[in-house]
């Protein structure tokens, strides 16, 4: 089906479908299930110390023979650790994020690793593609965790006008309607995040991924806009709390202090009162608990149906 497609060629996978690498969630049991179901899993190196990210590359290796992918976080004080051992494990495929990421292109490409940055705006297309990126992640705010400011449906045409390498589009696509919607727009591939943040073979705590479940298309909020590192978030007392700090201009130390270890509460201890229960706009296309491989073939076999529907609507 997607032979001819350049994003399968780069990752070597069955599917142009991509795992967001989700910090504290994106795990080798997540991972594995993706890469299985022909998709590629990522880990996310996110701040784990190196011998834990080599415990987990080890263990994909142990549920897959399939291709996978570790992002890394170029802001983390463990990145430059993370870049050595998925050196010394040959990982296929990494994802950058929150960053240049020109030393981990300059470290891992010779090794034959292909190196997918996630950006944000098509300045930072261009930059990463003259650095030596293999493609590139455009993720519009409509994603989880940390964004930009640019929707998806602007982004991802601007930055396939920019660059000549492959665009893989992010940021609120969980179902067919989206995954044909970004091929619409020029991207070869898509990543998603939250859809498998949920999914049955996902270790989040129940309560997060019962919080995605219920979410609704204005339950999302974006903090932290003034740390020059926003992220979105389901509401919840935390989220409250960062909006009655940000109005009175509370410094930047103090929201760090606010949101340092909150992610983990959520998605580890279950605290989704005040832990950050990171997840994208797309949430509220998500209902119910499914695996890996159901979620992809339903993307794939709902495909055609919202293909026709456009030939409908458009040509006839």
């Amino acid at each position: 089906m997607f032979e001819k497609n350049r994003v399968v060629k780069i990752l070597g996978t069955k599917y142009p479908i991509v795992q967001g690498g989700m910090a504290w969630v994106a795990d080798a049991d997540l991972a594995a299930a993706v890469s299985n179901a022909g998709g590629l899993g990522v880990i996310a190196a996110g701040n784990m110390p190196p011998e834990l990210l080599d415990k987990e590359i080890k263990k994909v290796r142990e549920k897959t023979d399939k291709p996978f992918g570790v992002n890394i976080m170029l802001m983390s004080s463990t990145a430059d650790d993370a870049i050595e051992v998925v050196a010394e494990n040959k990982v296929p495929v990494v994802t950058t994020g929150a960053g240049s990421p020109g030393k981990v292109i300059d470290r891992l490409k010779p090794l034959g690793i292909k190196v997918i940055p996630v950006i944000a705006s098509s300045a930072h297309a261009r930059r990463v593609e003259r650095q030596g990126a293999d493609a590139v992640i455009a993720e519009g705010m409509e994603a989880g965790g940390h964004i930009g400011d640019i929707t998806t449906m602007v982004l991802v045409p601007v930055i396939a006008d920019s660059v000549k390498i492959p665009v893989i589009a992010a940021g609120g696509i969980a179902d067919s309607r989206g995954f044909v919607a970004a091929f619409a727009l020029g991207a070869e591939g898509v990543q998603i995040g939250t859809r498998f943040a949920a999914c049955a073979e996902s270790n989040a705590h129940e309560n997060y991924k019962k919080e995605i479940l219920s979410a609704k298309d204005r339950d999302t909020v974006v903090t932290g806009r003034p740390t020059g590192h926003p992220v979105r978030c389901i509401r919840n007392k935390l989220t409250k709390r960062f909006e009655e700090m940000e109005r009175i201009n509370a410094s930047i130390e103090e929201l760090e202090k606010l949101g340092a270890g909150r992610l983990r509460a959520a998605v580890v201890e279950g605290d989704t009162e005040w832990g950050s229960v990171m997840a994208g706009q797309s949430a509220a296309l998500v209902s119910e608990i499914k695996t890996a491989k159901e979620i992809i073939e339903e993307l794939l076999s709902g495909a055609e149906a919202v293909l026709s529907h456009v030939k409908d609507s458009l040509f006839e």
